[in-house]
């Protein structure tokens, strides 16, 4: 957006937000962000509020989780003028990696990182489109920070507080900054 066209207000971006009922089980609300990526200006707009938060972190590369993650924090990377680093799904990564398992309601998962592309004195955003339970975003964190970087801030484009992930990340030392909220699961 330029600076004479401040694009979508926080609550205009809100409303491109698609819920759908009863997925992925009963009584889950799940908050799906295709009808914001869909809409250019929607997707314009989310994006330079992202880099208006991370303007002042000092970031000096962006991590995003996959796969919604990648989205978002490969834009807000390009904007901040840093580098990229992919947190990937289990077994996506044709290289040496670490990894980190966490908790899901229904198992576990785990994501993994080449470390070879985080040097130590990384100062590393990271963003994802959702934070809920926190697990994969402290994970990623976790990843990070054995890599040798600095994580201090993560940033979502939604935030389901009622799902305490803002409170796990404040429990690893980072803080939390989302461009909207929704209440329920």
């Amino acid at each position: 957006m330029s600076d004479q066209d401040p694009g979508l207000s926080r609550d205009e971006l809100k409303k491109l937000i698609r819920t759908v009922p009863d997925f992925p089980s009963s009584g889950i609300q799940f908050r799906d962000i295709t009808t914001l990526l869909a809409d250019g200006e929607g997707l314009a707009s989310s994006i330079d509020m992202l880099a208006a938060i991370a303007a002042d972190l000092g970031a000096t590369k962006v991590a995003g989780v996959e796969a919604r993650g990648f989205i978002f924090g490969t834009a807000l990377a390009l904007r901040l003028g840093v580098g990229f680093v992919p947190i990937r799904k289990a077994g996506k990564l044709p290289v040496a990696c670490i990894g980190e398992d966490y908790a899901l309601e229904y198992g576990e998962a785990r994501v993994e990182l080449d470390p070879s592309v985080v040097t130590s004195g990384d100062i590393v955003l990271l963003v994802d489109d959702l934070l809920a339970t926190g697990g994969t975003a402290v994970a990623a964190a976790r990843l990070l920070r054995r890599a040798g970087a600095t994580v201090s801030d993560a940033l979502f484009v939604i935030d389901l507080p009622d799902l305490a992930g803002a409170r796990a990340l404040a429990d690893a030392q980072i803080r939390t900054h989302a461009l909207m909220q929704f209440g329920g699961h």
